[in-house]
Formats: C-alpha cells, structure tokens, sequence
C-alpha cells in the first residue's frame, strides 16, 4: 500500500512538471511571435526573403532578388507599338543606366528594376489622354489634323541602399523616351505616313510631360522624400542605323514636385562609314576606322559588310560597335580572321575608348572581340560547335 502511494506521488509530480515544460515553451513561442510581428511593423525584410546577385567589379549594380525571384521591371518593354528601331531600345535602357550612375554610386546603391510605376499605368501615361483615360500624356487626337503621339516609352530604375537585413528605398531614375517622327495611317490597314518632329517641340514635349510625372510621383508616400532623376530621349527614325540619344536630365531634390532645372546632355551615335560624304564631330576616328575597314576588306575577300556604331559625347568618342558579316564556312577561315582582326584593330582602331567588334554570317555569330576603356589590347573568343 505504502509502495502504492509512492509511485502515485512521482506520477503526479511528472504531470506538474511536463505542465511546466509546456508552459515555459508557449511561453517562448509567443515571444518569437511577437519579436516577429514588430520586427514586421517596423518594416524589416529578412535576409532570407531579401538576397544580393553580388557585384562583379564596381562598375555596375548589385540587383536584388526578393523570395527567390528577381523583381522585372512593370514599365519596362510597355511602349505605344510604333517602335520598329530596336537600337532605340538598346540606347534608350544603356544610356539611362549610365546616368544612374552619375547620381547613385554603384558603391553605396543596390538597383531594383521599376516596382512603383505599374504596367497599366504605363498603359495610361503612354495613350491619348481623353474622357476614358484622363492620365494620358500624349494629346488628345484634333479632328481634322495630324496630332502627333510624342511620348514613345517609359522606364523607371530604383535605387536601395542595404542596411543590416533590409533594403530602403532611396532614389529613382525615370526615362522619357521622345519620338522624333510620328507615324500614322489615315485608316486601318492603309499606308503609312510620316511626320518629323522639330527638336524643340521634341524638347517642350518632353520637359512638360516630365513636370507632370514628377507631381504624380510625389503623390505616393515612399517617393515623397527621395531624389528622383528624370532624363529625356529623342528616338532616332525607324530607318536609322543608330538608336537616339538622350539631350536633358534634371535632379529633383526630396520633396520638390516640379522640376527647377534641367542639365544638357550633348551626346550623339554615328554610323561609320558615314554616308553622302557627310563629316563626323573627330575626322580622326573616322580616318582611322575607314584604315581598319580597308586593310581587312584586303586580306579577306569573303566578307559582306563592315559598319561601326560609334558614340560621341561632343567631339570626344565613348565608344565604338563595329558589326562584320562575313561568309565563312571553314573553322580555320573563322579562327584566323579572328587573329588578324585581334591585330588590326590593335594597329588602327582609336586608342583608350572600350570597343567591341562582332563577326557573324547566315549561321550566327562566329567570333567576338573586345577591349575595355583604357585597356591595350584586345581579348577574342571564336564559337565553336560540339
């Protein structure tokens, strides 16, 4: 009996003290649960949820990644469907990157493409403005008259700054991409006209619509109090071999909502050879890709065509493209083209600017040479098949 009440009391006693165990852990758990919730309230992102793609030299951004995915831009590719000039796009997007640059430091920024502007409202921004679509920044069409459509793209980068296991939002870069030439048909399915937009009513367009984007902006509370950039693109013709280039950019200061003051952007692409015996702003760079031109037309025979992009801020080149189509068959034809070309463009091409040349055919891309801003020569890769 005695053994009896015993073993009864160690059974209770192992109750009261799992009791305690069980207390004590619900206890912890709504602790956690609670460090979770203010963490969440003060606007925390975990580390685990928030990741950097890492950096790759200084020169560019690190992106950010948020629950494993990168964030695609919501404005990015919306345009008003009358861009048939992909080098637009291309110089559009590179050249608006390059003036992030020059306002958030690869250093001290991270980039995020646009998440503020939504697709739909890019839809918006870029029609007619009208009863049904008040938001439009292209004028309403005047009955009658050719009502050119001026506003052409839209493309919003984002700009953080890490701090411990969280991203802050801390500036924007918002480019307007303005079109030079409206085209338009008199009705559906018929020909295709064409108007030329005079550069200033191309630069009154651009400044005023900016203005506007500036003030709706300002109206979300995360982009009250940060800088954003605004810059404006003149689209090239569709028939031209070169995309535009950006002509003005303003640095709005927190809090501003309409734009004091803009900055001259005097940038410019050619195409060398040039045609109709016009001059280009260095005769000296054209001088010399006209050598290189010459001198590989000269050792090989098979080659179709030979044309640069080339980059000018000013007189000064900041850059060159050169595209070379060939009619190579043979592996070995291919390999030593390469090699030559390594030389020649090491002989005759302008010194100290980053170039890039590219050797294609009917098959694809065959090689790719290419030398960075103030570097001496020039590194190769031949593509080869398995």
């Amino acid at each position: 009996m005695k053994c009896k009440k015993i073993v009864k009391k160690a059974e209770e006693f192992k109750l009261k003290r799992l009791k305690v165990i069980l207390m004590v852990a619900a206890s912890a758990l709504l602790l956690v649960a609670c460090g979770s919730s203010n963490n969440k309230s003060a606007g925390t992102t975990s580390n685990k949820n928030t990741q950097l793609t890492g950096q790759a030299g200084g020169k560019n951004y690190q992106g950010v990644i948020k629950d494993g995915h990168y964030q695609t831009s919501k404005s990015r590719g919306v345009d008003i469907q009358q861009n048939d000039n992909q080098f637009n796009l291309k110089g559009f997007q590179n050249g608006l990157l390059g003036i992030s640059k020059q306002n958030f430091s690869t250093n001290k920024y991270v980039f995020q493409e646009g998440q503020y502007i939504s697709t739909d409202t890019t839809e918006k921004w870029l029609d007619r403005k009208s009863k049904q679509n008040p938001e439009g920044l292209n004028p309403s069409q005047q009955k009658g008259k050719v009502t050119p459509m001026y506003l052409q793209q839209i493309d919003e980068q984002d700009f953080l700054v890490p701090d411990g296991n969280k991203t802050t939002m801390k500036g924007m870069t918002i480019g307007l991409g303005i079109n030079s030439v409206y085209y338009y048909t008199k009705q559906k399915y018929g020909s295709q006209y064409q108007q030329k937009i005079p550069d200033d009513v191309v630069e009154k367009q651009g400044k005023e619509m900016a203005n506007t984007i500036l003030k709706r902006l300002r109206q979300n509370k995360e982009l009250k109090n940060i800088p954003i950039v605004i810059a404006l693109y003149k689209q090239a013709p569709n028939d031209s071999l070169t995309g535009g280039n950006f002509f003005a950019s303003s640095v709005n200061n927190p809090g501003t909502t309409s734009v004091n003051s803009w900055k001259p952007i005097n940038e410019k692409s050619y195409v060398f050879p040039i045609a109709d015996g016009s001059k280009g702003p260095n005769t000296n760079d054209l001088s010399a890709f006209n050598q290189f031109k010459s001198q590989i037309q000269n050792f090989f025979p098979n080659l179709s065509g030979i044309t640069a992009q080339a980059q000018y801020k000013g007189k000064q080149l900041q850059g060159m493209h050169i595209n070379i189509t060939t009619q190579f068959y043979s592996q070995t034809e291919i390999i030593s083209f390469t090699q030559y070309l390594q030389n020649a463009a090491q002989k005759y091409l302008p010194a100290n600017v980053p170039i890039d040349i590219t050797v294609k055919s009917t098959d694809g891309i065959q090689s790719f040479l290419n030398r960075n801003s103030g570097g001496k020569t020039f590194s190769s890769h031949v593509f080869n098949s398995y």
